[in-house]
Parts: C-alpha cells; sequence; structure tokens
C-alpha cells in the first residue's frame, strides 16, 4: 500500500464540494486526516454530502452561493469558527449554467456570470483569506482546481475557459507577493474525471449532434487519453495533499497538471 501524506488535522475549505470534483476531493482530503468544511448553495445535497463525508473524519458544511458576496465572507467567517482556524482553501466551481454553449450562443448575462464565478468569486474569496493570515501571522494555502482546456480550448466550454486563465496568473501573483509570509497558492489544471456534472455537459453535446451519449464520451473523454480512462480520485487527492503539505513549499505559484497526457503541447 503507498503512504499517503498525513495532513495531521489541517482546517480547509473545499467550495462546491456537495457532489463531484469537490466532493471526491473533500473526502479525499478527510481519508489524510485533515478537518474539512464542505460548501454548496444547494441545501439539500449539502447535507447529503455531510451524512457521507462524516464517516471519513471531521466535517463541517456551510450553506454558500458564490455569487453572493456576503456569502463568501460568511463561508470564511463560519469556516473559521468551525475548525478553529483556516489553514487552506481548495477552490473548485460548479459549470456556468449556460455551458456548454459556443461564442455565439453566449448572452452578455452568461459572461458576468462566467467572470463571477471564476473570476471574482475566487480572487474575493483569496482577498479575505490573505488579510485574515498576514493578520493572525498565520501560513496558508489556496489551490485552484482549473481544467486542462485553458490550454486547448474546448469551444463549448468558451467562457469557463476564457475566465478560469486567469487563476493561473492569481497563483503566481499570490505566492510572489505573500511568500515570504508563509503564504502559497497553486493551480491544478484538470483533465477528465468521472463526474455528474461532466455527463451533463457531455450528454448535451450528444444531443446536438445526434449522437448517443457513450459515442461522444468514448471520444470526447475517453478517446483523448493514451491510459484510455478518467482520472482517479486517489490520485487527484493525493496531488492536492501534496501541494498542501510543507513538502510543496517550493513549488509555490506552480500550475501542475493531472490530464493523463490529454493535452498535447509541451508544459513549460
Amino acid at each position: 500500500m503507498p503512504v499517503k501524506i498525513n495532513l495531521d488535522g489541517l482546517g480547509v475549505i473545499v467550495t462546491a464540494s456537495s457532489r463531484g470534483i469537490g466532493f471526491n476531493v473533500a473526502r479525499e482530503l478527510l481519508k489524510r486526516n485533515a478537518r474539512v468544511v464542505i460548501s454548496s448553495q444547494n441545501e439539500e445535497n449539502l447535507k447529503r454530502a455531510l451524512e457521507t463525508l462524516s464517516e471519513y473524519g471531521e466535517v463541517h458544511a456551510v450553506r454558500a452561493n458564490l455569487f453572493d458576496q456576503r456569502d463568501l465572507e460568511k463561508l470564511v467567517k463560519e469556516g473559521w469558527e468551525l475548525l478553529g482556524s483556516i489553514d487552506a482553501l481548495v477552490w473548485n466551481a460548479p459549470n456556468v449554467r449556460c455551458e456548454p454553449c459556443l461564442l455565439h450562443e453566449a448572452t452578455y448575462i452568461d459572461w458576468i456570470e462566467a467572470s463571477a464565478l471564476h473570476t471574482v468569486a475566487p480572487g474575493y474569496l483569496t482577498t479575505l483569506l490573505v488579510q485574515a493570515w498576514l493578520e493572525r501571522k498565520r501560513k496558508g494555502t489556496v489551490i485552484y482546481l482549473n481544467s486542462v482546456s485553458i490550454k486547448e480550448p474546448m469551444p463549448p466550454l468558451v467562457l469557463a475557459d476564457v475566465t478560469r486563465a486567469g487563476l493561473v496568473q492569481l497563483a503566481k501573483s499570490v505566492s510572489r507577493t505573500y511568500g515570504k509570509h508563509g503564504i502559497r497558492a497553486y493551480s491544478v489544471l484538470l483533465g477528465s474525471f468521472d463526474t455528474p456534472g461532466a455527463r451533463e455537459n457531455l450528454r448535451r453535446v450528444a444531443e446536438a449532434r445526434g449522437e448517443p451519449f457513450e459515442e461522444t464520451w468514448e471520444r470526447e473523454v475517453l478517446g483523448r487519453t493514451p491510459l484510455h480512462r478518467t482520472g482517479r480520485w486517489e490520485e487527484l487527492g493525493s496531488l492536492v495533499a501534496f501541494l498542501l503539505s510543507e513538502e510543496a513549499e517550493y513549488m509555490l505559484g506552480s500550475t501542475a497538471i493531472i490530464d493523463g497526457a490529454m493535452t498535447r503541447g509541451i508544459d513549460i
């Protein structure tokens, strides 16, 4: 059995974590002895996730709408109260509601929503946490779960691809400015993972093309990597845990890619 990194009670907020990527990352961190606050704006999903994740360790739930400034502030305030301290944020975001949609189909409001979700919300949460860490003279880590599609754009995800590309710069800026205070940030570019959201998106693409879902899944997901599979949660959990650990300190500001060689360009 491989040795897992022991996060030894690290207090972590994971956003958009009632299902899919956020939920599975939260579970993997709990398995590595982190203490976790999960969040979602859907109370029923959040309640179910809390019940399931409670089997793995100390977990709390805070209802938060990532589009609402007050909810973002509440998430930090209540997260600090529940955990005693917030040591890290793992940023995850739900899909933009219009996606999958092509550029010519996007409205002004769609662009506003994408910007709020993938730029404003993570940026403001980072501001709140950096302020708190500096005030309390504490170290802190932020991990932005991102997508390899910012390197090789996927046309039906154009809004997300454009607006979340800035998270790479945000991670670098946070690390360069506040690294001397023990505050570091990373961007993780994910390839394909089998989630309800991924399947919902691909199902809509398949319907628009008039082809069977499994055929679309085979070509657009499994066929893009030589491994011919999606990522495993254990793999993503190990990467996130490593970045949260002190062993990754000198990597501050880095962009990590976990995509099974899906992208074809040279990583520099």
